[in-house]
C-alpha cells in the first residue's frame, strides 16, 4: 500500500491553510460559518458527499466517502469552535484540521480496502455540542467507530473523562433601599451567598476525582438596592454518571435551603447540555499506541483519567471511540490560554499533526481489514460501556 506519510504530503499545503484560517476567524459554538464552510469546500473538492445543514444544526455537517464496496465504517470527529474572547486556546482549529486531513487520506486508500468514511463535523464542543444529538440520534446506527484526536502538551491514548452536567440557579427576591428600609427587602443575592457556602462545605463529602465550580452571572445592580434577583451557573463533575446524578440533588437541595433560608424562591434549570463520560476501550488504545509509536518521535503515555470533560463522550457511549492527545506544546502548556493557542501555529505542531493524521489513518486501515482487531474492540465496547444518559432537569 502506498506510504501513506507521502499522501498527507499531498494534501499538507491545503491542511495548513485550513488550520490558519480556522484560526485567523475564531467563531464560538454554532457561530462557526465560515470554519464549517472552510472544511465541507475541502472534503467535498476531494470527493466527499456533505450534508449541511445536519441535525438541526447550520454550523455541523456529515461528509461520507463511499468506496462502493462492502466494508465497515471509519468515522473521524472533527470541532472547529473558538473560546470567546482568546480564540482557539483548546486547539480545535488543529483538530479539526486533523480529522478532516484523515478522513481525506483515507479516502484516497479505502477503494482498494472496501467500506466508507464519514467526517462528522461536530459544531460547539465547547457549549455543549453537536456530538451529544449525534449520540442521541440513528446517525450512529451503520457506524463502526469513531476517531478523534486532540491536540494536547502530551501524545496519550484515550483517557476516561468526567460526566458533565449544568445547574442555572436563579433566586428572586424582593427590592428594598439597603439603608433606609432594608427590612422590606428579601436579598437575592445573600440566597447565592448561602448557595456558594453549602456547595463549599459539600465540597469535603465528595468522592475523589469530582468537581463542582460556579459564578455569579448576575448579583445585582447597585450597592444601595437590595437585589431581586440574581443568577448563578455551575458546572458539575464526575467519573461515574451515577455519582453525578447524586451530586446534583445535593447540589439542588443546597439550593433550595438556601431560598428558604433568605424567603427568596428559586428557579433550577439546565442552562448547557451536559455531556457522558468518555468510556475507553483498552482494545482500540492498544491500536491506536502502535500506529502513534510507529510515527510519532516521542513518548506515548496511556493516562487513565482526565480530569476534563468532552461530548466525544456521549459518542463512547454509542460506538467505540478513540478521544487520544497528540503533543503541540511544551509539556505543562495548559489549554485553554493564549500560549496553548499560539503553539498551534507552529512548524512543531503542525509536523506532529501531519504524523497524528497518519497514525490515526493506520488506525482505520487496520478496523476496516483485521476483522480480528475490531471483533476484540467491539466484545470490550459490549461488555464495558454503561448505559443510561446524563438526565435535564425538569423544571
Amino acid at each position: 500500500m502506498e506510504n501513506i506519510l507521502n499522501i498527507v504530503e499531498e494534501i499538507s499545503g491545503e491542511l495548513d491553510s485550513l488550520r490558519k484560517f480556522i484560526y485567523d476567524n475564531p467563531e464560538i459554538g454554532f457561530e462557526e460559518y465560515k470554519s464549517s464552510k472552510a472544511h465541507i469546500d475541502l472534503l467535498k473538492k476531494h470527493g466527499f458527499d456533505v450534508e449541511c445543514p445536519y441535525l438541526g444544526c447550520e454550523t455541523s455537517f456529515k461528509a461520507v466517502y463511499d468506496s462502493k464496496k462492502p466494508g465497515r465504517t471509519i468515522s473521524y470527529l472533527s470541532e472547529y469552535d473558538a473560546l470567546p474572547g482568546i480564540g482557539h486556546g483548546c486547539g480545535h482549529n488543529i483538530l479539526g484540521a486533523t480529522a478532516t486531513g484523515a478522513g481525506i487520506v483515507l479516502s484516497k486508500l479505502i477503494d482498494e480496502i472496501g467500506g466508507r468514511v464519514i467526517v462528522f463535523g461536530t459544531a460547539a464542543e465547547e457549549v455543549g455540542g453537536t456530538k451529544i444529538e449525534l449520540a442521541r440520534s440513528d446517525e450512529l446506527k451503520d457506524v463502526d467507530v469513531a476517531i478523534e484526536m486532540h491536540p494536547g502538551d502530551i501524545n496519550s491514548v484515550t483517557p476516561n473523562s468526567l460526566a458533565l452536567a449544568t445547574r442555572r440557579f436563579e433566586f428572586f427576591g424582593k427590592t428594598a433601599h439597603a439603608a433606609d428600609t432594608p427590612h422590606e427587602g428579601i436579598n437575592a443575592l445573600d440566597a447565592q451567598i448561602v448557595l456558594f457556602s453549602a456547595i463549599n462545605a459539600l465540597r469535603q463529602q465528595t468522592k475523589d476525582g469530582s468537581r463542582i465550580h460556579g459564578i455569579i452571572k448576575e448579583g445585582g445592580k447597585a450597592a444601595n438596592i437590595i437585589p431581586d434577583y440574581t443568577d448563578s451557573r455551575f458546572y458539575a463533575r464526575s467519573p461515574e454518571k451515577k455519582y453525578l446524578l447524586e451530586l446534583l440533588e445535593k447540589l439542588e437541595a443546597c439550593a433550595k435551603g438556601a431560598a428558604l433560608a433568605t424567603g427568596c424562591q428559586v428557579k433550577i434549570s439546565e442552562y448547557e447540555k451536559g455531556n457522558d463520560n468518555t468510556v475507553r476501550n483498552l482494545a482500540f488504545n492498544e491500536v491506536l499506541m502502535e500506529k502513534m509509536e510507529k510515527y510519532l518521535d516521542e513518548e506515548v503515555k496511556d493516562i487513565e483519567l482526565n480530569s476534563g470533560s468532552t461530548d466525544a463522550g456521549d459518542i463512547s457511549h454509542e460506538v467505540p471511540t478513540l478521544h487520544g492527545y497528540f503533543k503541540i506544546a511544551e509539556e505543562g502548556t495548559p489549554s485553554h490560554t493564549v500560549e496553548f493557542r499560539d503553539a498551534t501555529m507552529t512548524d512543531y505542531a503542525f509536523d506532529q499533526m501531519k504524523k497524528t493524521i497518519a497514525a490515526i489513518v493506520e488506525v482505520g486501515i487496520e478496523v476496516l481489514q483485521n476483522d480480528e482487531v475490531y471483533e476484540k474492540i467491539i466484545s470490550e465496547f459490549k461488555e464495558s460501556v454503561k448505559t443510561g444518559k446524563i438526565i435535564p432537569h425538569k423544571n
